[in-house]
């Protein structure tokens, strides 16, 4: 069901594809890895969303405007990590997994996915760095550095998700849906939208 490679096979893959071709970001498959596929996508949005916002010269209409995307998107990227997270539960759940009475796992598989999409963005990224021409070799260099990093620190969080499977799998580790319970874009929530009503 669950395996890091191919998750992080998709991730890279659709970072590749969707960096050539930004039009072609449907997703097909309603399927388990057809939810890792849109989980991604809203985080490759966020990244270039949040790109716009740093560009110099940007206005503060533009700002704003990015900034009301950025939220948008934001809560989309965390409802499909939960997304994830039910896939998983309700895949589990008729062989009574996860055993509850095992050692609670402090973050989810959900979670973990979303931050492998980001490490895939962020390694897609660098490593255009590296190839980037009219730049210094120390740039280069650099880049190369940050690159090797993240592939570490990828293949460590695959690993940990493999083995928080695994052990979900054997009933000696639990993991539990972790709700994000967003606030900023609840009217009833964000004091700064509720109160302005009332004016």
């Amino acid at each position: 069901m669950l395996t890091a490679e191919a998750i992080v096979t998709l991730h890279d893959d659709r970072a590749r594809s969707w960096h050539r071709q930004p039009a072609d970001t449907g997703v097909a498959t309603e399927d388990w890895l057809g939810a890792v596929e849109r989980q991604h996508l809203a985080n490759f949005d966020l990244w270039h969303i949040e790109d716009e916002a740093r560009r110099p010269g940007a206005t503060d209409a533009q700002l704003a405007d990015v900034k009301r995307r950025v939220d948008r998107i934001n809560q989309r990227r965390n409802d499909l990590a939960e997304e994830l997270d039910r896939y998983l539960l309700n895949w589990l759940e008729p062989q009574h997994l996860p055993d509850l009475r095992a050692p609670l796992h402090s973050e989810s598989p959900g979670l973990m996915i979303d931050r492998l999409s980001i490490l895939a963005l962020k390694i897609y990224h660098t490593w255009e760095e590296t190839e980037r021409a009219g730049v210094s070799a120390g740039h280069i260099l650099r880049n190369k550095e940050r690159l090797a990093i993240l592939e570490i620190q990828r293949a460590d969080l695959a690993g940990c998700l493999d083995d928080l499977w695994q052990e979900t799998l054997l009933g000696t580790r639990c993991f539990k849906l972790y709700r994000q319970l967003k606030m900023y874009n609840d009217p009833a929530l964000n004091p700064a939208i509720y109160k302005s009503e009332r004016l």
